[in-house]
């Protein structure tokens, strides 16, 4: 009887320690706030990595609406209303979507949140008619490498990295 109860207490051990341990996200929800302009800024998005993809080709594809991100959809909050392009953006919380571009970039704010952001057809899941601000954003060659996608907010705006592009978006 010892050994059965032995033997079940290992074959449990065992069993918990394989099934307890989890596959890592491929990409893990990141977010970063900040200060612009007076107002509290938080942007919530998948973090996908390169991975010796082309961004513009085989990810992000350039032309194409883009969740601009991984997965659930990437949030913009902002505590205060901001002017981005010479257009006003309420107070709020918003989905942003973008269309990457070789040279520059369209940034698109939707009234939206809260879903995945990619249709079962793989198609962004951006419904235009709740697009609340749309602005134009001159991409760079970023001085570095940025394996995860990330954004960065400064007093001045935000700014969009990831691989070997960097977006800055100005906002007042």
């Amino acid at each position: 009887m010892r050994k059965l109860t032995l033997l079940f207490a290992v074959v449990f051990m065992t069993s918990t320690a394989v099934f307890a341990q989890k596959k890592p996200i491929a990409s893990p929800r990141d977010s970063v706030s900040g200060t612009i302009a007076g107002a509290t800024v938080k942007i919530a998005f998948g973090s996908p990595a390169v991975k010796g993809r082309k961004i513009g080709g085989e990810i992000a594809p350039y032309g194409k609406i883009w969740r601009t991100g991984a997965n659930e959809m990437t949030t913009f909050e902002t505590s205060k209303a901001l002017k981005i392009g010479g257009k006003t953006l309420p107070a709020g919380k918003y989905s942003l979507f973008s269309v990457p571009g070789e040279t520059e970039w369209k940034f698109i704010f939707n009234s939206v949140t809260g879903k995945w952001g990619i249709k079962m057809d793989g198609s962004a899941n951006d419904d235009a008619s709740k697009d609340v601000l749309t602005v134009m954003a001159k991409a760079m060659k970023s001085p570095t490498m940025n394996e995860r996608m990330t954004f960065k907010i400064t007093p001045k705006g935000f700014t969009f990295l990831w691989g070997n592009v960097e977006v800055p978006v100005a906002v007042q």
